[in-house]
């Protein structure tokens, strides 16, 4: 007897890709992901193209098809400010929406959550972080700073191994993004390929243009109920080239940095200015508030943080 005739009868005979890409929930992660996160098309393109996977193999699973649970560990390479745990968020809800994770929630963590300074002080934290993050996604930013070959009392070997048995033995339960620096993260898996045997989707995360971080810090603004004027545009278009060629930038994180700095010189400008204020002058910013930025002096060549 042939497998197709021992299927339950409520076994559908097609399934609507479309239809369940609507009805699942993922069309509208998708577009939040389109909507809330400026440029970023490759990393799009993968997230579509992994739910698609998704969306597939669930299908096989109602048809009675033979299907696997797909490994879903991931790695999210890129510079700081580049959106890699929101989209960390948007693969929770869009795992949950498919039934692969219990929960759909995020829990992000960094070396210092995981690993301790004393003998038998990693495992405890270490599983402690695990328990909290079983049903949903676990978020490790900055994963290479879990191994430390040159320190011999460093105990993140300790997490390293609780991780990796961990995202074997319960892969169905819990999905693990390991995030960071590309070139850190390519040391790190040849240094520890346990892990790279077990993340299935690597995705890279650009740097955003010129054009975009301007897209994004109108956004931003607008988000609080402020705009630039004219020149106040143009300021910030200089300020982006500027910025971008001192050390330490960190993409949309130093654009909101710079804007929480502008918002201060705004609020001084019209404070010492001592006139009545409209609506208007209070949600605008002009070119004064931005050239007054350091980044224009040149004064942050050595500095961690653009003023």
């Amino acid at each position: 007897m042939s497998e197709a005739a021992v299927l339950p009868a409520e076994t559908p005979e097609k399934i609507n890709l479309a239809e369940d890409f609507e009805t699942s929930g993922v069309a509208a992660i998708l577009r939040e992901l389109d909507e809330e996160l400026i440029g970023l098309a490759p990393v799009k393109q993968r997230i579509r193209e992994t739910a698609a996977l998704l969306l597939v193999d669930r299908a096989r699973k109602k048809l009675g098809l033979a299907h696997d649970t797909p490994t879903l560990h991931m790695s999210f390479t890129g510079n700081p400010g580049v959106g890699k745990t929101t989209v960390a968020l948007k693969m929770a809800g869009l795992l949950h929406r498919l039934g692969y994770i219990r929960k759909g929630h995020l829990v992000s963590v960094t070396r210092d959550d995981l690993v301790g300074q004393y003998i038998g002080h990693t495992a405890p934290k270490t599983r402690e972080v695990l328990k909290k993050a079983m049903g949903g996604v676990l978020f490790i930013d900055e994963a290479y700073y879990l191994y430390k070959p040159d320190n011999e009392r460093d105990y993140g070997q300790e997490a390293i191994e609780i991780l990796l048995q961990v995202m074997e033995n319960h892969r169905d339960d819990l999905v693990v993004i390991l995030a960071g620096y590309a070139d850190r993260m390519d040391q790190f898996f040849a240094s520890n390929p346990g892990f790279r045997s077990r993340i299935a989707h690597h995705i890279e995360f650009p740097d955003y243009t010129d054009a975009e971080l301007l897209r994004i810090a109108e956004s931003m603004l607008k988000h609080n109920e402020y705009s630039f004027d004219p020149g106040g545009q143009e300021a910030m278009r200089a300020y982006i080239a500027a910025r971008r060629a001192l050390p330490h930038f960190a993409n949309a994180r130093s654009i909101r940095n710079a804007l929480d700095r502008a918002r201060l010189r705004q609020a001084n400008r019209l404070f010492e200015a001592g006139a009545p204020v409209d609506a208007q002058a209070l949600s605008t910013l002009t070119r004064a508030d931005i050239e007054a930025s350091r980044v224009f002096a040149g004064g942050l060549a050595h500095e961690r943080q653009a003023g």
